[in-house]
């Protein structure tokens, strides 16, 4: 089996599909991966003919899914493109959570375990008697 077949099913594949690993570097508590965007256009500027990369963007870090109870964060560089005169990149919805620097899958993890929380924190307060917050 091949490192990219094993990435794919730990990773979403919005970034086994455009991003190259280009390091990896780990320890007792985090994993940390550098990936740079593909150099992949779209059809339209690949038939435009003008277009052409450029660099890239500063890194981006995004706190992924834990692996064996590790924290991983993506270290991750989008590609600059250049049209005359304009300086571009393109877009992918599904990097982060929208105002957050964690993936989308990991929010959907958090608010799980974090309704799963709350549910079991009301049936213990319910048990003890504690329907309302104290006031000190």
């Amino acid at each position: 089996m091949k490192q990219w077949q094993v990435l794919k099913n730990v990773f979403p594949e919005v970034i086994t599909d455009n991003f190259e690993f280009t390091d990896y570097k780990e320890s007792d508590s985090v994993i940390e991966y550098w990936l740079d965007e593909r150099e992949y256009m779209s059809g339209n500027d690949y038939k435009k003919g003008t277009v052409s990369p450029y660099s890239f963007t500063e890194l981006k870090t995004v706190q992924d899914f834990p692996i064996r109870g590790r924290s991983v964060y993506l270290h991750i560089r989008r590609r600059k493109w250049i049209d005359p005169g304009e300086i571009f990149t393109y877009t992918y919805d599904n990097l982060t959570e929208a105002d957050t620097k964690i993936s989308p899958e990991f929010v959907v993890f958090l608010k799980e375990e974090d309704e799963t929380t709350a549910e079991n924190i009301k049936g213990i307060a319910a048990h003890y008697g504690v329907n309302r917050k104290q006031e000190i």
